[in-house]
């Protein structure tokens, strides 16, 4: 079994996750910049924690058989802070940079006028630099967050089909998948989703434009779920080509639309030959 891991976040994990991840068939993954858990206090604290998603953690995830890309962006809780704001002058910079697939996480946290501007603003550049977009949605009011996000993204003009709104549940999924974006998943231990909802979300739903991912942070999470909730869906009869779908060729699908996923992990790990779709994916051929 093979599995893409479209949102977690290595840098809050251990080299022993990159391990046991490994072992659970995971051979790539996107890990979406985000909130550290704490406020940060400059743009400069931002530019060291790019510098880190886009140089070590791909490093230390190639020694385990694993291609690290990264999504980067100002996420919507620190919208809120004006020692950050001028971050979003820093972004374009690091939008050019070959192992960033997407614009991320964005969105809102407790829709402020404030995160309204970095939302659109992120949305902009995300269409100038032809890359895809990872959309938070808020933990509170989460049905109305949603809503107004879709909101947002209609009025954009951006393709519906670089969007993926993610953190969904059974009362906020239903609008996305009206709506045409990708609908995202994060499983967890006690909150958000668990595998049993996921599979019944799934039977409703079907595979297509899922993302099912770990989103594993500082909190308690676990960066095996993705492997956990594909052994729920064979449990619960689902073919093993729609497993390879949702933890792999949906991932790869959307992703690859930045034209920057890199397509062989055959010189990682154990060497077992495995190919992103089994074609390059390059910018205009998508």
């Amino acid at each position: 079994m093979r599995i893409f891991d479209p949102h977690i976040h290595m840098s809050s994990r251990t080299t022993n996750d990159y391990d046991a991840m490994y072992r659970a068939g995971v051979r790539a993954l996107v890990e979406p910049s985000f909130w550290v858990g704490q406020p940060r206090t400059s743009v400069g604290t931002f530019v060291d924690y790019f510098d880190g998603l886009i140089g070590w953690e791909p490093f230390r995830a190639s020694q385990y058989g694993i291609a690290h890309h990264c999504t980067i962006g100002l996420n919507p809780k620190e919208a809120n802070d004006p020692r950050c704001r001028d971050v979003l002058e820093v972004l374009p910079r690091y939008l050019a940079k070959d192992g960033v697939v997407a614009v991320g996480e964005l969105g809102y946290d407790a829709m402020t006028t404030e995160e309204d501007d970095a939302f659109a603003a992120q949305l902009e550049l995300a269409a100038e630099h032809e890359l895809p977009v990872l959309v938070h949605t808020p933990h509170r009011d989460k049905e109305a967050g949603t809503r107004r996000s879709l909101d947002v993204i209609r009025e954009s003009g951006i393709p519906v089909e670089r969007v993926v709104v993610d953190h969904l549940n059974e009362v906020t999924v239903e609008a996305v998948a009206e709506s045409g974006c990708w609908m995202g998943f994060s499983i967890y231990p006690d909150t958000k989703m668990d595998e049993d909802r996921m599979v019944r979300i799934m039977r409703g739903y079907g595979v297509e434009r899922m993302l099912v991912n770990s989103a594993a942070d500082w909190g308690k999470s676990d960066p095996l779920k993705t492997s956990k909730t594909a052994h729920a869906m064979l449990a619960a009869g689902f073919e093993p080509a729609a497993v390879d779908t949702v933890f792999w060729s949906n991932p790869v699908g959307f992703y690859g639309q930045s034209g920057r996923l890199r397509t062989e992990t055959s010189t990682l790990g154990d060497g077992d030959g495995t190919t992103f779709a089994g074609n390059s994916i390059e910018r205009g051929k998508r």
